[in-house]
Formats: C-alpha cells, structure tokens, sequence
C-alpha cells in the first residue's frame, strides 16, 4: 500500500515538471514578447505625434491595431498638455520677454478622440512646439501567465495588470490643421 502512494505522488510530481512548469515558461515568454511589441508601439506613436505636430484618427487607429495583434485587450489613455503661452511683455527691461511662467492645460483620451473624429469634421488634431503628448497603455484582459500565476502561487490580484506601457515627450514640430 505504501509503494502505491509513492508511485502514485511521483507520477503527479512528474507530470507537473513535465508539463505545468514548461507551460507557465511559455507564457511568461509570450508575455514578455507582448510587453515589448507595446513598448515599441507606444514609443513609435508617441514620437511620430512628437516629429509631425500632428495626431489624427487613422494615426490612433494603426496603433491600436498594432497592440491588438498581440491578442490581449489593451487601456489606451491619452493626454495632450497645452502650451498656453502668457502673451505679457515685460517693458522694464530692454529685452521685450513674456511675463511669468507657461501655463498648460490638459486634454483627456475622451476629449482629443472626440476632436479627431471623422464626424466632428476635423480629423487632426495639430499640435505646436513646447506642448506635451503621452500614452499609456496597459491590458485588461488575465493573459494566460497570470492565471497560471493566480493558481499557483495566488501572487496577482483582480486589478493588476502584466503588460504595460507608458511614454511621453514634448512636442517639437508645429503642425497644420487638416
């Protein structure tokens, strides 16, 4: 009887090395060749909307097609600081500079795919030099490493996330509208 539970618990030990473990590396693997298709992506849009001045929907839409190819669902969010220049004059000096300090104001995911939508008419979205433009990109989806992740080892919780990505930079070009 006592050889027949060791066999039996060598058997289960086995079977997870040989096919738990392996599996758990493969998704990790794919997770990690999925954080770094982001990482690109989001680096690569985010510098040509910084080159161009320009942000427009077929633009957003390429990007978004280029993350979905990992297949994992992502959470793109948007924002664009505008440079609202203080048109001042300082008349003390002999050097005509503005007064005081820049100001920005800030426009959402919501707001800049509401300005570049093809109904609103105007489908660029043209940006001028010193403004600043991010993205950050996360998924929403369990990939298939945090699941396995969750079953072993209950490390991750319901609101985390494995893939993300996140970049921003000043703008250095003045685009033109439409």
């Amino acid at each position: 009887m006592g050889d027949t539970l060791i066999t039996v618990v060598a058997i289960a030990l086995a079977a997870i090395l040989m096919f738990v473990f392996p599996l758990m590396t493969m998704s990790d693997r794919t997770d990690d060749v999925s954080q770094l298709t982001i990482e690109t992506a989001t680096t690569e849009f985010v510098d040509d909307v910084r080159a161009t001045g320009k942000l427009s929907m077929d633009k957003y839409s390429k990007f978004v097609e280029n993350i979905a190819s990992t297949g994992n669902s992502y959470d793109v969010e948007m924002e664009v600081k505008v440079l609202d220049e203080n048109p001042g004059k300082k008349t003390t000096q002999a050097e005509a500079t503005k007064i005081g300090e820049n100001v920005y104001y800030s426009m959402y995911t919501s707001q800049i795919l509401d300005s570049i939508d093809a109904k609103s008419g105007n489908q660029i979205l043209a940006l001028k030099e010193g403004d600043i433009f991010s993205a950050n990109v996360k998924n929403t989806n369990t990939t298939l490493s945090q699941q396995l992740k969750n079953f072993f080892y209950s490390v991750t919780g319901n609101d985390t996330y494995s893939i993300a990505a996140s970049h921003a930079g000043i703008v250095t070009a003045n685009g033109t509208g439409k």
